[in-house]
């Protein structure tokens, strides 16, 4: 079974409110799931990390053995697909995490897109970030207006 997953982190401020976008389709490229959700505070490349780990983990338990990863991170892809070096050990564990999940693929691919090809995951991390945004508290004073 074939899938395309396109992801998406994002966060406002570096550090900062962030969240993940995802949207798993299958070969004729249906919307299987998709995802928007805050992850607390983090760094945009942690977020687009974090959204790639939790898509390729749903795309698995889906059922999905062949995967074509869209992004629009062109640091995420160089550096899981081994073109650059990573000198941040946080993002170092991100992408051998990853690369780890990929290969649990039969075949797995991951290509740069551009953020105008890449609108839906774009939406859903903008969602998470808002959510993040709430549950941080007024002006991030960490006071969850959540339960």
């Amino acid at each position: 079974m074939r899938a395309t997953l396109n992801t998406d982190g994002g966060a406002r401020g570096n550090p900062g409110p962030a969240g993940i976008g995802i949207v798993l389709r299958d070969e004729n490229g249906t919307i299987v799931e998709a995802v928007g959700r805050g992850i607390g505070t983090a760094t945009n490349n942690v977020a687009e990390y974090s959204a790639l780990i939790a898509g390729l983990e749903l795309a698995l338990e889906h059922g999905f053995t062949s995967i074509e990863v869209l992004v629009d991170s062109e640091l995420v892809v160089a550096q899981v697909s081994g073109e650059w070096k990573i000198k941040s050990d946080m993002l170092r564990t991100l992408a051998v995490k990853a690369r780890s999940l990929m290969d649990r693929f039969e075949s797995a691919s991951i290509a740069h897109i551009r953020r105008s090809q890449n609108t839906h995951a774009d939406r859903l991390a903008n969602i998470g970030m808002d959510e993040a945004e709430v549950r941080a508290g007024p002006a991030g004073t960490g006071e969850s207006l959540f339960p």
